[in-house]
């Protein structure tokens, strides 16, 4: 059953036309993922046809009796209500008279013969599962004061009512802007099941590819203002566009051979006299104007960060309480040059609280973090940098650097990286207050890179960012010469980048995995099913450790190549000393070679710490397997 058409939809803002000619059925049981860049006008599509903004053309038709339930992204909230108030604030029948239930008992002015009326009212419209479904939900999403004020509680938990309101209120379309922001891991997963089973359709933005791979059954991408629609899940998209690109790169290269060939016949001289060369000249117009853009831009930003010396950050023993909760107790850390670690726990544990201990925002209670001289840490937080919305979006990042260096000695200007970014020349001009969200925080992420870090740490990358940002983001953390830590929801980046998990347990207890979130999950598994059978908190550490120990891929490749790399080392040094030794007169000569030989000493002393953890990693997985 069709439940809207879309038709001919066209929206623009002052000049910039984000909707053209937009064309899409919304049917039954249909889960929909909208992808595209930050700022090509998904958001406004959404808030069209939730009937929240106006299009310029075309037109919407909804089949009778067609709920539209929308979750924004900016939501404004009574902070004078209760978290039920909150929830119960929908139009339907059932949700009205929950809501008069909800209040009446509340109230202890409330006669007895009206709570016996609204009683049964209740039985009689079944609305105790409405009721009893709330609950469970707001439960689900870390939520179990239901008589707390609004006000009272952070713009996280807020965020989580407004989705248990999406969800609880019955309807036929499910709009749904960001829903996994603010969500951890587990809430997640419970999400993906809880769309799966809905029989309503589902329109949704998110940047979770996992989560779009598990609930969608069609993707529609925007791009450049026009609609690109795929049938199937994230994999099925990512499968259909690259043929789709593959054609219509063909496509363009045919047309431009025939533009070469027009453009001769033109230079040749032909006069526009007869009908036959009037239409050639037409045509070369028609081909000179109708070129696809396909370019397709890549974010290449594998820059270079300042050298890294033998100390990075040495954490030891910390512990971290607020208000009498401890978050963090008697946490040791000794970060390794290629590390890639990630952070995982349920919202509030302390992550970010470690974060900043680690970034010197905040002082442990105990014990110390001891950052090497030659350490430039690059942080980049859930909340934006404090931005000036007056200033234009270059001059914020030039504050960061006028130019940065890559990998290669190359340099590239602020206004180059920008564009590497996604922000044409004429964006880049733009007052940072006419941006939108996402693309404040792309902003604020090249700033952080313009100023060339050697040790990054990123909390929350992926909130608010599209998905071609954030590949090209994944690819840079591959890329980047120093140890990065990350705490993210986002299980696809955790199991690409990630090769070491630092877990928050509860009690401040932080728990290591060696591996990515995958691995860690099955280790969970592992724990959880041993615990079934065996009750004894000794035989669980024991289990725990065990599932602990494993190399990961790269790991194990550089295991199995790290004795060749180290003979090769000691042998340049010792060729390095027999030059010195020839050039003791040279002075230019031998600064030269005293330069490399330190360079080639500090590639030594970093493998021959690699090879003394992984030795002793290897030591201890060969004792675990023997027992």
């Amino acid at each position: 059953m069709n439940l809207i058409s879309i038709e001919n939809l066209s929206k623009a803002y002052s000049e910039k036309q984000v909707l053209k000619d937009i064309n899409l059925g919304i049917n039954e049981g249909d889960k929909i993922g909208l992808i595209g860049v930050n700022g090509t006008g998904k958001t406004t599509l959404l808030k069209v046809i939730a009937g929240i903004e106006e299009a310029d053309t075309g037109r919407i038709v909804k089949a009778n009796n067609v709920n539209i339930e929308y979750l924004s992204q900016d939501i404004d909230f009574d902070l004078d209500v209760t978290v039920v108030e909150q929830v119960f604030r929908g139009n339907s029948k059932n949700i009205q008279l929950v809501r008069r239930y909800e209040e009446a008992i509340m109230n202890p002015n409330t006669k007895n013969e009206e709570i016996l009326k609204l009683t049964e009212e209740m039985d009689e419209a079944n609305a105790w599962d409405l009721e009893n479904e709330a609950k469970v939900v707001l439960t689900k999403l870390g939520i179990t004061n239901f008589n707390e004020k609004v006000g009272n509680l952070s713009g996280g938990q807020r965020k989580r009512i407004a989705l248990a309101s999406a969800l609880i209120n019955p309807s036929e379309l499910l709009i749904l802007d960001e829903p996994t922001n603010h969500l951890d891991n587990d809430t997640i997963e419970w999400l993906e099941e809880y769309l799966g089973r809905r029989k309503g359709a589902v329109l949704m933005i998110t940047h979770d590819r996992y989560f779009l791979d598990r609930v969608t059954n069609q993707i529609i991408e925007l791009d450049s203002g026009n609609l690109h629609i795929y049938k199937g899940n994230y994999n099925y998209f990512l499968e259909k566009k690259l043929e789709r690109e593959e054609i219509e790169l063909a496509s363009e290269r045919k047309r431009q051979s025939l533009l070469r060939k027009e453009l001769a016949w033109i230079m040749r001289g032909a006069r526009a006299r007869t009908t036959k060369q009037k239409a050639r000249i037409e045509r070369f117009n028609e081909l000179k104007e109708g070129g696809l853009d396909i370019s397709n831009e890549k974010l290449d930003i594998s820059v270079g960060g300042t050298r890294l010396g033998k100390k990075i950050i040495e954490i030891e023993d910390i512990e971290k309480s607020f208000d009498g909760k401890k978050v963090i107790d008697d946490f040791s850390y000794v970060l390794l040059r290629d590390d890639r670690v990630g952070i995982l726990g349920p919202n509030g544990s302390g992550k970010s609280t470690l974060m900043n201990i680690i970034a010197g925002r905040l002082e442990p209670d105990k014990g110390v973090v001891d950052v090497g001289e030659t350490v430039k840490i690059g942080i980049f937080a859930q909340e934006n940098l404090n931005m000036d919305n007056n200033i234009r979006a270059i001059e914020f990042i030039k504050m960061g650097g006028e130019f940065i260096q890559t990998a290669d000695g190359e340099k590239i200007s602020a206004s180059q990286m920008m564009e590497r970014f996604l922000f044409p020349k004429d964006l880049q001009w733009t007052p940072i207050g006419k941006l939108s969200g996402g693309e404040k925080r792309r902003l604020h992420l090249l700033r952080v890179l313009m100023e060339a870090p050697n040790v990054l740490l990123l909390d929350e990358p992926t909130n608010d960012l599209d998905i071609d940002t954030l590949t090209v983001l994944e690819e840079y953390i591959e890329e980047f010469p120093g140890p990065v830590i990350i705490v993210s929801h986002d299980r696809y980046l955790l199991d690409k980048i990630v090769e070491k998990l630092f877990v928050f347990e509860g009690n401040g207890k932080i728990v290591g995995y060696t591996g990515n979130y995958q691995y860690f999950k099955e280790a969970s598994k592992i724990e959880k099913e041993d615990n079934i059978v065996d009750h004894k908190p000794k035989h669980r550490e024991r289990q725990k450790t065990n599932s602990k120990l494993k190399f990961s891929y790269n790991e194990q490749r550089e295991w199995n190549e790290i004795d060749n790399i180290i003979a090769e080392l000691e042998e340049n040094i010792v060729e390095i000393d027999k030059k010195i030794e020839a050039a003791a007169t040279d002075y230019t000569k031998l600064q030269e070679l005293l330069e490399e030989k330190e360079e080639v000493e500090n590639k030594l002393e970093e493998k021959m710490e690699r090879w003394i953890y992984l030795s002793e990693l290897a030591e201890k997985i060969e004792e675990q397997n023997q027992n």
